[in-house]
């Protein structure tokens, strides 16, 4: 292995010392196993980690079970419709409840043992335990999950960090017209990505590559909504880059009077639970993220009558981004497999009601994320090739296209630094 890309865990600590701001990060944040598990250890398992919507536990009995690095976990709708959260694990002998995916059932029943427990976590049920076993003392463990506006947050830290109050104290407002519980999972797509959860969610972060990459997305994207240099433009662009500026401040202010928050909230990097908000508008017809920038599905979310109500944008910290439009949602979670690998997990929602092939066209809706998504997984592919190679190291990012990039940096080597010094907190 090249000298560059070894590491030791003792490593760690001069590696976070020595990152240099305004420059991507050293390989082996990368490429190393051992990183790896100190993320898994503190962003993922002390950090607020978005992991699905309202929908897809819908009913009473609606199961959902993930992995999350070494953290396995049960997210489940009671019969009084709470959503509660477990550790997948069961109090006997440790196998796993539930297996990956969504189901509905009536109780979570351990298949090696039959061990029985409600979906409120207390253990009913388990055969052969003798007079003085207590069944009190084996219900599940509970992982902690807040709903955010309809957006499913877990911590598997034993205390969470408590500013997800502050978060969904200003993020509410802005989600809630689009009325996430309403709606219902059109389509969902899995992307196995070559390349680092890191660099997924750097790519994320930036539209820099977006003009030469992208050109479904950028059918509905303004060519000054993601980044320019300023002093690059002639007098036309000048002009064109403050009529845009116009254009988002009064649509801001007219979305505003319309009960819409709109304006931009940015605590992506200056808050433990780091999130980033801004509803901007959407270029051509201007009403949804789809090919012809109309709308992909008739029946609007809510209670929304209006169509060009631009994309609100919903970035988290360390691992989701959204948009809402008044006709659908797209929500995006990354979750890490291995040093080198992640999972991208899509989700389309549009109105619980509207009806596929007379409300909505599903080719038509998910085809424009559908197609960015492959792009920028072919992007991160060959940007995880490069970081392994003896020749790579870190480069400036742009002070222009690449400030949010620079954020979610910047936020990750302020968490790892703080669990090094005794704390995420």
């Amino acid at each position: 292995m090249p000298d560059d890309l070894r590491f030791t865990p003792d490593s760690l600590p001069s590696l976070l010392a020595r990152r240099k701001p305004g420059y991507t990060l050293e390989a082996p944040f990368y490429t190393s196993p051992d990183i790896l598990d100190a993320d898994i250890e503190t962003i993922f398992g002390k950090h607020w980690i978005y992991v699905g919507v309202e929908p897809d536990i819908a009913e009473p009995g609606d199961v959902m079970a993930l992995q999350i690095g070494r953290f396995s976990a049960i997210v489940v709708r009671g019969d009084d419709m709470d959503i509660r959260a477990f550790h997948n694990v069961c109090r006997h002998r440790g196998a796993r409840i539930v297996p990956e995916g969504k189901r509905s059932v009536g109780n979570l029943v351990c298949p090696y043992h039959m061990w029985t427990y409600s979906t409120e976590g207390p253990l009913l049920h388990a055969d052969h335990m003798g007079a003085d076993f207590d069944p009190s003392c084996h219900g599940l463990k509970p992982v902690h999950v807040r709903n955010v506006a309809g957006l499913i947050f877990l911590c598997f830290a034993d205390e969470p960090p408590a500013d997800i109050e502050d978060m969904a104290r200003e993020m509410t407002p802005y989600l809630t017209p689009h009325a996430i519980p309403d709606t219902k999972i059109a389509f969902e797509m899995d992307i196995i990505e070559r390349g680092n959860w890191k660099l997924v969610m750097e790519n994320n972060r930036e539209c820099y590559h977006c003009a030469g990459s992208h050109p479904e997305l950028t059918a509905s994207i303004f060519e000054f909504g993601f980044g320019f240099a300023p002093e690059s433009l002639d007098e036309d662009g000048q002009k064109a880059a403050e009529e845009y500026n116009c254009l988002v401040n009064n649509n801001t202010a007219e979305w505003e009077a319309r009960g819409l928050p709109s304006r931009e909230i940015d605590h992506l990097d200056d808050r433990v639970t780091g999130f980033r908000t801004q509803r901007l508008p959407i270029s051509g017809a201007g009403e949804s993220e789809t090919p012809d920038t109309r709308v992909a599905c008739t029946k609007l979310l809510g209670e929304l009558t209006e169509r060009k109500l631009g994309a609100l944008s919903f970035w988290t910290q360390p691992n989701s981004w959204h948009h809402f439009m008044s006709d659908h949602i797209v929500t995006f979670a990354v979750f890490p497999i291995d040093a080198e690998t992640a999972l991208l997990r899509t989700k389309w929602l549009v109105h619980k009601d509207a009806r596929e092939g007379i409300d909505y066209d599903l080719d038509h809706l998910k085809s424009v994320w559908e197609a960015t998504n492959q792009q920028d997984s072919d992007l991160v592919g060959i940007t995880q090739q490069g970081v392994r190679t003896p020749a790579y190291q870190p480069g400036p990012y742009s002070p222009y296209t690449e400030m949010l990039v620079e954020k979610f940096s910047n936020w990750y080597i302020s968490r790892m630094k703080a669990a090094q010094q005794g704390g995420a907190q």
